[in-house]
């Protein structure tokens, strides 16, 4: 029988170590479906194990004999008590098929079962094994993703003129004379996909906008905001580039908006040549920039092709009634 312990709060460097480890192994054996994808990093991974967000509270599992390790997020804020996500379960190559991963899953259900959630999620590759593991659980996949690269050129590319708006470049954290306007800004995610999700959209405040950028710094991360700003104090249109390991060379896309009142005016495509710029000469270690767009975001995966995005692999949030 698997034998299943939870790590120690914060965990010590040797769990880290341990973690790191099932990671890498994990990617090892991996690695030749995905060539374009890096090694983990063990600041990330020290990162997640060390710092909570803001909007839930994490657990963490790992098999006595370190064949396996699962990360849990059970969401606090207000209207998605009832949900959780699953950050990871990842089992050590020469273990697998050996219901590792099943005593790690049935070990996250009781927690679920005791803290009366009614469904998790998680994201997965598809056509892998990960896929393959959460259906055989339940899981179906209620918003399928694509992830997309783009390399980062050596020289910063030419950024189209936006007449009526200025571009702002942001390192770290928005500054506060922006964050509200920022905030209001991030409520045009309202009507990007979220399939059948049971996870609910919250209204984004300044103080919630700077816990989501502060908890990238608090893991190791960087993080660079290129917004499109108007004479009236409007953020119009931002991305968000984050390099969860500042000496690694591929950085996450994560937030694109347009405000659909200023929509039309070629500001996704400005601000997301901006920041390619910004990243080559912050960032000369960089190679790549990944991001994920759901399938039916059309509008999105347009935008990245015409920047030169290239499909990498398909994913889906997977999710679970319980």
């Amino acid at each position: 029988m698997t034998k299943i312990h939870m790590l120690s709060v914060p965990p010590t460097d040797d769990e880290v170590d341990a973690w790191w480890a099932v990671q890498v192994a994990a990617h090892a054996a991996d690695a030749a479906a995905l060539p374009g994808l890096p090694p983990p990093a063990r600041v990330e991974a020290a990162g997640r194990l060390r710092v909570e967000p803001a909007r839930g509270r994490l657990r963490h599992w790992v098999t006595e004999d370190g064949d396996g390790h699962a990360a849990l997020l059970l969401f606090t804020e207000p209207g998605n008590t009832h949900t959780a996500f699953l950050e990871e379960l990842t089992v050590r190559p020469d273990a697998r098929r050996h219901g590792v991963g099943t005593a790690l899953w049935q070990r996250i259900r009781e927690e679920l079962r005791e803290q009366g959630r009614t469904s998790v999620a998680t994201i997965a590759d598809t056509g892998g094994p990960g896929q393959a593991f959460a259906e055989s659980l339940g899981f179906e996949n209620v918003l399928p993703i694509g992830w997309y690269v783009q390399e980062v050129p050596q020289a910063a590319p030419e950024v189209p003129d936006t007449p009526g708006y200025e571009l702002l470049t942001w390192p770290g954290l928005v500054p506060d004379a922006w964050a509200q306007a920022t905030a209001v800004a991030h409520a045009a995610m309202e009507d990007a996909p979220s399939g059948d999700s049971d996870e609910q959209f919250l209204t984004w405040t300044p103080e919630r906008v700077r816990a989501a950028q502060q908890l990238v710094l608090d893991r190791g991360g960087e993080i660079t905001v290129v917004a499109a700003v108007t004479p009236a104090g409007e953020v119009a249109a931002y991305t968000v580039l984050v390099l969860p390991d500042p000496q690694g060379t591929r950085a996450l896309q994560y937030d694109t908006v347009v405000v659909p009142a200023h929509r039309g005016h070629g500001l996704g495509r400005a601000v997301k040549l901006r920041m390619l710029g910004e990243a080559a000469a912050r960032h000369p270690g960089l190679r790549r920039i990944a991001t994920t767009v759901a399938d039916e975001n059309a509008p999105m995966r347009a935008v990245n092709e015409a920047l030169g995005y290239r499909h990498e692999r398909d994913a889906g949030l997977f999710q679970l009634k319980l």
